[in-house]
This record gives C-alpha cells, structure tokens and sequence, in this order.
C-alpha cells in the first residue's frame, strides 16, 4: 500500500467526519457547541468516551511499553475503576446539581473568582501539552510512514505541515457545532479503533500459529511478558500499591476534573443518564485495555520472530506497516492510529475553547449572544494555532521513552493541584482566601519535583505515576493552612472593630 493510497484513505475519513458534523450540528449556537444542548443518548457518549480515553499514546504507547514493562500497566488500569466510582457517585451528582458548563465554575463558587481561574488555567495548560502529546505521536507515525516514503520528485512534505495539516481537519469539522458534534464523530471513530485492534490481533496470531482465543491466551499465560502484579519492591514506581492509588487519582482527575471528558458526560439528559454511561465506560474500558497490552505481548514476539528492529512506541506501527503482514493490516492500523488520535484531540481543542471562553472570559454572562459566537470562533483557531506550535516544538523536546509515561508523569504535576483544590472543597467546609489560592497551585508542583527528586536521589524511592497523589496532597495541605490563616485574618479583623 503506498503513500498516496494511504491518503485517498485518509480523505475519505475525514469526508465523512465533516458530513457528519454538517449533520449534526446544523444549528451552531454557544449553547450546542458547548453543552450539545444537553440532548445526547448516554450510550452514544460512553461508546465515544472510550476512544477519547485511550487516544493514539494507548494506541501505540500502551502495546509498545509492555516489552519493558511486561503487562504491569494494567495495574494503573484497575485503579482507574475505583476512580470511576468516585466520578459517578461523588462528582457527577455535584456537576448536574450546580448545572455547570464549565467544571471549574464550582471553584469559584466554593471559593471565588482567582481558584476558578487558577482551576481552569491548570486545565488548560495540562490539556494542551496533553493533547499535544498525543498529536505529536500521530503526526510522528504519519511523517514516517507516509510522507516521508513520497518521492522527492513528486512532492515533499515536512513535518510542520503534517502537523498543520491534522490540526487543520480536526478544526473543520468542530468550528460548528463544537461537543455536539464531537459526541456523534467519537462514536464512528472508537469504532474504527476498535476494528484495528480487532484486526492486528488476527493477522499477528495468525503469523505466530496462534488458533482461535484459546491459543492466544496460553501464548500470553506463558510470556515472560504477562506478569501483571508486582509486589516485590515497594521503592520502585511498578509497585501495586502505587501504581494502583495512581490509577485511581488518574482517572478522578483525567476524567473527573478534566473540562474535556466532563464536558462530554454534561450533555446527557440528566444524572442517572451520566451515571450509567460512567458504569458502561469503566467495564468497556477496562477490557479494551487488556486487549491493549495482550496486543502488545504478540507484537513483542512477532517482532523478536522477523527480526524487527522495533521497539516502544515505534513498535506497532513498525510491524503493521513495514512487518509483511498486507495491505490489511496497514489500512487498519492507520484508520485507527487516526482514530484513536482524533477522537481525543477533537474534545480537546473543543474544551479549550469552551474552558477559556467559560472560565477567563466569561462570555456567558458579559457579552450578548452573536458577540460570544464571534469570540468563540476567533478563540477556537487561536487555540488551533497554539497546539500546532506546541507540536512542532515537541519535535526538538521528545527524544526517548515511551510517550504515555512521559504524559502521566507531567499529568501528576499539572492535574495535581486540581486534585488538591477539589478534594478541599468537597471535604471540608472550611474557607479560603481566593487570593491565595494561585499560589499554593504553582508552589505545589515545584515543592513536589524537589521532594521526588530527593527521595530518588538519596533514598531510591520512585513515585512514578504516585507523583499525582503527593502533588495533590501538597496542594491539600496549603490550601488547609491557608484555610487557618485567613480564619485568623477574620479574628483579629473582628476583635478590632
């Protein structure tokens, strides 16, 4: 399958992205681009939500990383249920209670304007370079596999205008009608997702001799590479109980204190709606990531068996595209990769818009209707425009490693002071002095770097994706002391007068 046959296939794609998103979204009001009119079918958003949960990183990352890791990520995934669990029982009844657009509007109810801009400036800053992330793998896969095999006399495309190039589809078809019509496109491409894993699966087991399911689990049972639970060393970041606890604060602050799936859960009908599409979501989501890193033990040995020079996230791509399996497994690979990819980054240029337009500006309540579809507008291309940028500039940052470990370690410090803020303000009752508030966030992280970076260094205790939960509790913490001090302010404020 050569290059220009790849993006035939591509265009047909996206062609139908953007009929869809014509369909759907015929009236393009705020109120449809930012709450999809609180109409849509909770199966419809917990299908959707599974592709925009695992992204292009899970596509290839999750199967890459399991020749270094055996399958230990999958104790990460057991935690996120717990995490569920408190979303649909603790922070979703809060959400539909208080009927927010925006997630962090509850902060600044709770506690004013500054933690309601400090809450959704820390989203933004975690969505972007998260979504970045996730492009940067996918633009990376297209570049090498695709435009870079187009011959030069033909046409030569650099990896800047990749990147212009999928952020620039994923624009055309959400300027209009923004989650509205990211519900319904989210569908189509989990499916497709879904489809690819499906299919590498049978091509790879067919390669290895492999016979139906019952063959493929006796080959996984007896990898070296299926261990799952690790408990020996409770000072390396593999450790259950750590990558567990992690697990759980992952999902709770990726998912529950994340504008960008939040907003998806917002626009079902009602709360008993958004609970059982929370139920659905963890258990598909669950075995979907099994399947995952199963994948991952078969590519592993496939690769080992050809002589493939492959590894992490190069893996999968490597032996879908280049492993002499057919033209089958390439296109599938390639629709699911943008698949995976865009039904995350999607939602995540669209609650961008809407935290910034919600949150910052507030445009809701201090400009009229046709003025907040214009700034709308002119904040979704700028936001285009500054992923696009991060992106290219990634291309200078990521040299090594498995980028989904590389996403979760700078989630624990971007997401944690939202975690820290939240759990305050459902905790306790106590008060805080709004003022403050922008400082403990930024202080937490650096005071959580330096803490990690001591106890690695002189006491060999890794917190791996634990650094979210320290992060979080540091930034617990100052909010409790900043609770005491403003308690004191209004005392002597008090014996004063």
């Amino acid at each position: 399958m050569d290059s220009f046959e790849i993006l035939l296939t591509i265009a047909i794609y996206f062609a139908v992205l953007v009929g869809i998103s014509f369909i759907v979204g015929r009236k393009g009001d705020s109120a449809t681009f930012f709450r999809g009119n609180r109409s849509s079918p909770w199966y419809i958003v917990a299908f959707g939500m599974i592709g925009a949960s695992l992204s292009g990183v899970t596509f290839i990352s999750v199967p890459g990383a399991v020749e270094a890791g055996s399958m230990n990520y999958f104790q990460v995934v057991l935690g996120y249920i717990a995490g569920y669990a408190v979303i649909g029982l603790v922070l979703m009844p809060l959400y539909y209670r208080m009927n927010l657009t925006s997630i962090y509007s509850y902060l600044g109810d709770r506690f004013g304007s500054a933690a309601q801009y400090t809450g959704s400036s820390f989203f933004l800053l975690s969505r972007i370079v998260g979504a970045s992330f996730r492009l940067y793998l996918v633009a990376g896969v297209l570049q090498t596999f695709v435009f870079d095999k187009i011959p030069d006399d033909q046409i030569q495309i650099e990896f800047w205008q990749t990147v212009t190039f999928t952020v620039f589809l994923i624009w055309i078809y959400t300027f209009k009608s923004g989650i509205k019509t990211i519900v319904w496109t989210d569908t189509l491409q989990t499916l497709f997702m879904l489809i690819a894993v499906g299919v590498a699966i049978y091509y790879i087991s067919d390669s290895l001799n492999l016979n139906g399911i019952g063959d493929i689990t006796s080959f996984v049972a007896d990898s070296d590479l299926s261990q799952i639970f690790f408990w020996d060393d409770w000072k390396s970041d593999q450790y259950f109980v750590k990558q567990f606890l992690a697990g759980a604060f992952i999902a709770i602050v990726m998912t529950g204190l994340d504008q960008d799936m939040m907003q998806k859960n917002l626009t079902c009908r009602n709360l008993k709606d958004a609970q059982k599409n929370i139920f659905w979501f963890t258990i598909v989501l669950t075995a979907v990531n099994f399947v995952f890193l199963v994948l991952g033990v078969l590519l592993t040995a496939f690769a080992k068996a050809e002589n493939l020079q492959a590894s992490k996230d190069a893996l999968f791509p490597t032996v879908a595209m280049d492993g002499g399996l057919g033209m089958g497994i390439a296109l599938v690979f390639i629709l699911g990769l943008i698949a995976a990819a865009y039904s995350s980054a999607d939602s995540a240029l669209t609650s961008l818009t809407t935290s910034f337009s919600v949150d910052i500006v507030k445009i809701e309540s201090r400009f009229p209707e046709k003025r907040q579809e214009n700034l709308r507008k002119l904040f979704h291309i700028g936001f285009s425009l500054v992923l696009i940028i991060v992106i290219v500039g990634f291309e200078y940052i990521i040299k090594d490693a498995s980028v989904i470990n590389k996403l979760f370690v700078f989630a624990g410090y971007t997401y944690g002071p939202l975690l820290g803020m939240f759990g305050f303000g459902i905790l306790t009752r106590l008060k805080v002095n709004h003022i403050l508030v922008p400082f403990i966030a930024i202080a937490s992280p650096f005071i959580t770097y330096l803490i990690s970076y001591l106890s690695s260094t002189y006491g060999g205790f890794e917190f791996g994706f634990f650094i979210l939960l320290l992060n979080g509790s540091i930034t617990f913490l100052g909010m409790f002391v900043a609770s005491l001090l403003s308690h004191q302010d209004r005392e002597l404020q008090h014996l004063s007068h």
